[in-house]
């Protein structure tokens, strides 16, 4: 049975919900960005503000993991297995975690950000955010890729999309490297602990992009299963 047949089974498509999460971590993760402008300036009541935003997105996205375990069939007429839609679903949901863990981290600490180091770390985490939105991308195209069967130009657009993803955490991981050069040169100067603290935020930012790598090579698995 073809797969757009096979969807028709269902009052609603077990695929909407994954495209529904994946929106909501994107939604959570780019408030990094106004985060750290904000900590950029050391405004901490804002940072504060944006924080709590994101905590509460990422309250969101678990919600929507929630109800997908829950309601997710477990029939013959699944047009992929439940299993890996699970397997993708929890990737994803690592990434929302990952964003929360660096908000609080920065506002427990009030991590300070070092001048010399702003403008390298806001490249950096914009390539980290572009991994996100990428993955993002790529999964919103799971409807029209399943009414496809998974053949055709369809997946040649997704599986570019998934080269592309890899392609931007490859750069992620090159500008860590520079960054945490960069962190080693000013180290001395700097509360200990702090520096402690900022090179595990630059671990934590570059996760962003690891594990929007990991989406998209659990959607490849996906498709190379069919």
């Amino acid at each position: 049975m073809p797969a757009n047949s096979i969807l028709g089974v269902f009052a609603k498509s077990p695929i909407k919900p994954v495209i529904e999460h994946i929106n909501k971590i994107v939604e959570c993760t780019v408030e990094l960005d106004a985060f750290f402008n904000a900590v950029y300036q050391e405004k901490w009541e804002q940072a504060g503000q944006i924080q709590r935003h994101i905590s509460q997105l990422e309250k969101e996205a678990d919600q929507i993991k929630r109800d997908i375990r829950s309601n997710l069939p477990s029939g013959l007429f699944m047009p992929v297995e439940r299993t890996d839609l699970l397997e993708l679903v929890s990737q994803q949901d690592r990434i929302a975690n990952k964003a929360k863990d660096v908000a609080g981290l920065v506002t427990g600490r009030q991590l300070v950000i070092p001048s010399p180091l702003i403008d390298g770390f806001q490249t950096y985490l914009s390539r980290c955010l572009d991994a996100v939105r990428k993955a993002a991308e790529t999964i919103n195209e799971f409807d029209e890729l399943l009414e496809a069967g998974f053949r055709g130009r369809e997946r040649e657009l997704v599986v570019s999309m998934i080269n592309e993803l890899d392609c931007i955490e490859d750069d992620t991981d090159k500008m860590q490297i520079q960054l945490r050069r960069s962190l080693r040169s000013i180290e001395t100067a700097m509360n200990p602990i702090d520096a402690m603290f900022l090179y595990q935020i630059l671990d934590w930012v570059g996760d962003l992009a690891d594990l929007s790598e990991r989406v998209g090579s659990r959607f490849e698995v996906m498709l190379a299963r069919d």
